[in-house]
């Protein structure tokens, strides 16, 4: 019995010793092909094909893109990326640069700035910064610059930066006294400084009905209007074009 019983433990231990070996030697002969990825990108198809097969690699062109950075006919990506540990015979594929994409900028001086970024976003560019200047001659909202200019070579997908016209906002002012002024006086000076201007009369006092003898002597000229209160008052802050309204005696 227990023969048997040592006759079965050393089997056991045969079958877990073979069963480790077995594992082992499978596990170095996989691990044992495996290498890293070489760098391919930067190269051109025909040096990182030669460079994938003597690695043991197969190689194949599988897409192109557009690149501002990678000169055209380089590659531009690789999958599996380079140093990654796989068994040779493994396929690496990569994308090739086509260069930078050339692209027509399109005027849109003279534009709204609505119109122009539509015109702009239509093309596949983007918008870059928009600001704003105040011109008085301009008309309201339109794209008086833009960078780069229409006329620019060699543009790969830029964004486009545009200047607007804004019209300058009313210029205000503090409104002078003309209280005691004469009415002419008064009326041509906020007339020249682009003001507006209404007269009220105050309401005249009861006088008494001249004499005869008053009647008879003409009068020795005409009498002075002056200006007896204005609206709005001194000092308030007000815009070009505004009415002023002046109160006479």
């Amino acid at each position: 019995m227990r023969r048997l019983v040592r006759f079965v433990l050393q089997t056991l231990i045969l079958l877990v010793v073979a069963l480790v070996s077995a594992l082992t030697a499978m596990r170095l002969a996989i691990h044992g092909r495996e290498v890293a990825v070489p760098d391919l990108v930067g190269k051109t198809p025909m040096q990182a094909r030669q460079v994938a097969e003597l690695a043991g690699f197969q190689f194949e062109v599988e897409r192109q893109y557009y690149s501002l950075k990678v000169p055209e006919g380089r590659v531009l990506s690789q999958l599996p990326v380079a140093g990654t540990k796989v068994r040779r015979g493994w396929e690496i594929r990569v994308a090739q640069s086509l260069g930078p994409q050339r692209v027509v900028i399109p005027n849109v001086l003279g534009e709204s700035e609505r119109a122009a970024e539509i015109n702009i976003l239509r093309r596949g560019l983007d918008l870059g910064g928009v600001a704003t200047i105040e011109m008085p001659e301009a008309t309201p909202n339109q794209v008086i610059a833009q960078s780069p200019s229409a006329s620019a070579s060699s543009i790969s997908a830029p964004k486009i930066s545009l200047l607007i016209a804004q019209p300058a906002p009313p210029q205000a002012f503090a409104l002078p006294n003309f209280v005691g002024q004469s009415l002419s006086q008064a009326s041509s000076a906020l007339k020249n400084a682009g003001f507006q201007v209404v007269v009220a009369n105050v309401a005249p006092q009861p006088a008494s009905a001249p004499t005869s003898s008053q009647a008879q002597v003409p009068p020795s000229g005409t009498p002075t209007i002056l200006v007896v209160s204005q609206d709005p008052p001194l000092g308030a802050k007000v815009l070009a074009g505004t009415v002023v309204t002046l109160q006479v005696r």
